[in-house]
């Protein structure tokens, strides 16, 4: 139907009201009361108009559209009735709006500077409620509540949670819960619809929650942006809860070809910037959901996998670790052909040779890597990616000349580090690669009765704890610079340890590494000394204050260094290195050579799987760009439904913690190198995952638009 606003003809949809017509048709009418996703109330008076045969000014969030009608946003009558109600709301409001986190994005800001209206014709009445900051996640501040009833609504209709209501109290009417009982007690599901519809600030995020050097979603959704990959974590999550495994790690797969092994050994950033954490401590448990999806897995997704038409291009990647073989997939999606050399005799790199088995069996790496040349190929006669195993390439750049378009440089960081201490010569001092890399092919040195020092405090240094005792070590201790509570290693990791017997002996300094008896030329024992303070000074050096008295001298047959691994062979590549070994990439990966890419640890030191597929990701994306491509490696898997905005009171159980999996018993997983822990049960994985709080949610509701934006 048609009408006429300020003399134009407007077209508007049978069902609408005036407000909605207008500013369809880009006419802006200020509201407070109405959000584009919540039913307007009619409540602020501030969309006062005039309809041509009705008597006075009108509110056009309440009065339905007409074929024919006539309306006037800026008649005299219902301007002097919407000024009277901005300033009714002003001479409550605040006037500090610089201090304000809503501050130049605020709607009520927006609408009386648009009216052209300010507190000063009324006396402002201050209304000095404290603001409620004993909450997690949510902070309410009652002095900047207009009470438009928007987070009402949204909690009510939106969410279905309901526990935000109107409120009368000695201060007057309010908003909050029954009772006034936190927003816990009362089944909040923290869930911010509340925040994202408050026109004024009034709800807000807690301020210590966000990063200002982040975009406004990935403070909203934290876990998807502390991905280095950038999975859609809820996303997956929402299908676990649903039961769909395979659609959960099709989501997975549209970022990185390794769920179960990341399932099996990520460091979970993700799990780290959790809101969780500042709910109740514990994080839903991301990473053995994954693992949780991947098992389930059967493999539907793999018809809608990117497979576009061969470019005649060649790319030549050396290094099949998870960056290498990463690349190497979306190249060849892409429809370059690929050719990756790996100078051991199985691909995987780290995954393979420096992961313990009970952590990350051969036959999961084995299994992600057939799915990677199965899904390359697709239907095409020859494989897409050709594995040469058992080939080092010395000089990358040769292979420019040999044919290939574009090299890529991924081989990892697998010498290990030896610290130039008093006795680190002896027989008994080993490397962590060296060690963990025997233990994988089955040629580590039975160490039945023997005395185990490893040195080192990351996950690498645990690594090789725990498979020395799997080896039969009579005892296995750890020391290292750091206090506990700042180890590198994960908590987890930490504790299952302890389990199997192995004892840390943190904020220790390194003294020496003894002989045995005199001229044995072997390692005897270790003297370790108590650290009292460690902290950088002003030239950023390490200081290191150690304690009166604190020195201990352990008696021990064998030394393992993990305090870091570098890359081989780097010195005679030909690129520009940094820090010694490491070679110097921009953003895109690209290196000193021309048409020679480089990722992952040799680039940025040993950091973890998932931040090395995120680098072979960027690479992949750059050189498809170089070779005449869009760079575009993106893919849907499965389909990208919009998920349901209902998600009701939180269940019971919702607070609590998280679901643990059944693990072997430390005696029992001790003697072999079988994986220790089980997935979880598909009842254990529905419960973990209904633990997310769904804050993407909050970024599917829409922004109202403010006055200069039509």
């Amino acid at each position: 139907m048609k009408l006429s606003i300020n003399g134009t003809e407007v077209e508007a949809a049978e069902g609408q009201n005036v407000l909605e017509a207008a500013l369809d048709a880009g006419i802006y009418i200020p509201h407070l009361c109405k959000h584009p996703d919540l039913e307007a109330v009619g409540g602020c008076r501030l969309c006062m108009v005039e309809v041509e045969g009705t008597e006075g000014p009108v509110c056009a969030c309440k009065t339905p559209v007409a074929e024919g009608m006539v309306v006037n946003t800026t008649g005299e009558s219902a301007e002097r009735v919407r000024k009277m109600a901005m300033e009714l709301i002003l001479a409550t409001h605040p006037t500090d709006c610089t201090g304000c986190p809503k501050y130049g994005k605020c709607e009520l800001q927006s609408m009386y500077q648009y009216m052209g209206v300010s507190p000063t014709r009324w006396r402002v009445k201050s209304r000095p409620v404290a603001t409620d900051d004993k909450n997690p996640l949510i902070t309410h501040m009652f002095t900047r509540c207009i009470r438009c009833g928007r987070c009402v609504r949204a909690c009510r209709e939106l969410r279905g949670v309901g526990v935000l209501d109107y409120q009368h109290t000695e201060e007057g009417i309010r908003i909050g819960t029954d009772g006034s009982v936190s927003l816990q007690q009362a089944g909040c599901r923290f869930c911010g619809a509340c925040i994202e519809v408050c026109p004024t600030g009034s709800i807000v995020d807690t301020l210590d929650m966000l990063d200002e050097s982040k975009s406004y979603a990935d403070n909203v959704v934290p876990c998807r942006s502390g991905c280095p990959a950038h999975v859609d974590i809820p996303r997956y999550l929402r299908h676990i809860r649903n039961g769909e495994y395979t659609r959960a790690a099709a989501v997975v797969r549209e970022k990185v070809p390794f769920p179960e092994s990341l399932g099996d050994i990520c460091v979970h950033n993700c799990q780290g910037a959790c809101k969780r954490n500042n709910l109740n401590g514990t994080p839903v448990s991301v990473c053995r959901l994954k693992r949780a999806a991947a098992v389930r897995d059967e493999g539907t997704w793999k018809a809608n996998v990117r497979h576009e038409p061969l470019t005649g291009k060649r790319v030549a990647v050396v290094g099949a670790g998870p960056a290498g073989l990463t690349a190497a997939l979306y190249c060849a999606e892409k429809g370059h052909a690929v050719k990756v050399f790996e100078a051991n005799e199985k691909v995987g790199g780290q995954m393979r040779y420096g992961i313990p088995a009970y952590r990350l069996p051969d036959e999961t790496v084995d299994a992600e890597v057939a799915t990677i040349l199965e899904i390359s190929q697709a239907s095409d006669p020859e494989p897409r990616i050709e594995l040469a195993c058992g080939t080092r390439v010395a000089d990358p750049k040769e292979l420019l000349s040999e044919g290939f378009d574009a090299v890529l440089v991924t081989i990892g960081t697998h010498d290990g580090t030896v610290l130039p201490m008093a006795g680190h010569d002896l027989e008994g001092v080993v490397r962590n690669t060296d060690f963990l890399k025997a233990a994988r092919k089955g040629e580590a040195e039975d160490l039945t009765g023997l005395r185990v020092m490893v040195l080192g405090g990351g996950n690498v240094a645990y690594d090789c704890a725990r498979t020395a005792v799997r080896l039969g070590a009579a005892s296995v201790d750890m020391a290292c610079l750091e206090a506990e509570a700042v180890m590198t290693s994960t908590p987890e990791e930490r504790a299952e340890a302890a389990e199997e017997g192995i004892v840390l002996h943190d904020a220790y300094a390194f003294t020496s590494i003894n002989e045995s008896t005199e001229g044995s030329g072997k390692v005897g024992s270790m003297t370790i000394h108590k650290i009292e303070r460690f902290y950088f000074d002003e030239n950023h050096r390490a200081v290191t204050e150690l304690l009166d008295g604190g020195e201990m001298t352990i008696d021990v047959d064998r030394v393992i260094f993990a305090v870091g691994q570098k890359p081989e062979g780097t010195a005679d590549m030909g690129f520009e290195l940094t820090h010694g070994p490491y070679i110097v990439a921009d953003a895109e990966g690209k290196t000193s050579v021309e048409g020679v890419w480089a990722a992952g640890d040799c680039v940025t030191g040993t950091k973890s799987v998932i931040a090395a597929i995120a680098a072979g990701r960027a690479c992949a994306s750059a050189i498809d760009r170089a070779l005449g491509g869009d760079g575009d490696i993106e893919g849907e898997l499965t389909e990208h439904e919009a998920p349901c905005q209902h998600i009701g009171r939180a269940p019971e159980g919702f607070y609590g913690e998280a679901v643990e999996p059944q693990f072997r018993a430390p005696e029992e997983r001790k003697r072999d190198f079988d994986v220790f822990e089980c997935p979880y049960t598909e009842q254990e994985a529905t419960c973990e995952a209904s633990r997310c709080l769904q804050c993407d949610l909050r970024l599917t509701l829409t922004s109202p638009r403010l006055w200069n934006e039509y």
